[in-house]
């Protein structure tokens, strides 16, 4: 996987930056979904910087970044806004003056925030694929209209420009095919061992080369493991290295490690099913080397 060696964005659209290294694929899509003004999906492995994403991406381009995260309990119209029926009741009982003007109990959602942005900024929906299955059909017309009606002011809200869209999953369920045939995707492989390691040195600049060399090749040993329940992921990667750095583990110990667990491995193993795994094959492989 090449890894670009220009920052930010630039004639040829947004690439790496010094936070973030971008694959030549993922730079591509990015700018393709930018070009044809269409939001872009991103799925892949938890932990892969597919909310990264955004941030460098608004970083770049100098503009606001607006997150909108998605729960398993969230609805499509909360993006849109939210009426506070409640709150005009009670003030109504109050005898407020504020009961008057309807508007002042709309709560704009982070599309509306999206659409009267002054500047053009990039709106994350991060994680759609937690919510219900209908979220993603609940949002085909304004994410292709740009538009939505504010039914209890009469309001018809129109976005100003286009926002850059970056809408992530975890594929923990199919999303509708009416909402991807709207949407650039792209799906972020697992990097490999060279782009792993650039990456590592944008966080670690200082890391000695045999630790780095010896850890990756522990932790993609790991990967490879069969039927482990998760596999660790780029952040936990980096959370594990920098444990390691702390407590000045060195690549010999890394190396020769024999108790069948690498050290700080909670940082990498995150359930007793997935322990006892790597234990017991760890065991089963000293035995036989006996």
């Amino acid at each position: 996987m090449a890894v670009s060696e220009t920052v930010g964005f630039n004639k040829q659209g947004f690439q790496s930056t010094e936070n973030y290294i971008v694959s030549s694929e993922l730079a591509l899509a990015v700018n393709a979904a930018v070009t044809l003004q269409k939001p872009l999906l991103i799925k892949g492995e938890p932990g892969t910087g597919k909310t990264k994403l955004a941030e460098e991406l608004a970083a770049a381009l100098n503009t606001d970044l607006l997150r909108w995260h998605i729960k398993s309990t969230t609805k499509a119209q909360q993006g849109l806004y939210e009426y506070d029926a409640v709150s005009r009741l009670r003030d109504s009982q109050l005898g407020s003056e504020r009961v008057h003007d309807i508007s002042n109990y709309i709560k704009p959602g982070k599309l509306w925030q999206a659409f009267t942005a002054d500047k053009r900024p990039v709106l994350l929906i991060d994680e759609i694929d937690k919510a219900d299955i209908e979220f993603p059909n609940d949002l085909l017309h304004e994410l292709d209209q740009m538009e939505f009606h504010v039914y209890e002011t009469g309001e018809q809200i129109k976005a100003q420009q286009r926002p850059i869209v970056i809408i992530t999953s975890n594929n923990e369920k199919e999303l509708p095919d009416a909402f991807l045939r709207r949407c650039f995707f792209h799906y972020i492989r697992f990097p490999d061992a060279e782009t792993l390691a650039a990456i590592v040195q944008v966080h670690y600049p200082n890391i000695q080369k045999q630790l780095l060399a010896t850890a990756l090749e522990v932790f993609f040993d790991l990967r490879q493991v069969p039927n482990l329940k998760k596999k660790p992921s780029t952040s936990e990667l980096l959370d594990w290295l920098k444990l390691l750095l702390v407590e000045e583990v060195s690549p010999q110990d890394l190396a020769n490690n024999q108790s069948g667990l690498m050290p700080m491995f909670g940082a990498l193993l995150k359930n007793e099913q997935d322990v006892e795994l790597v234990e017991k094959l760890a065991f089963m492989a000293r035995r036989n080397s006996r």
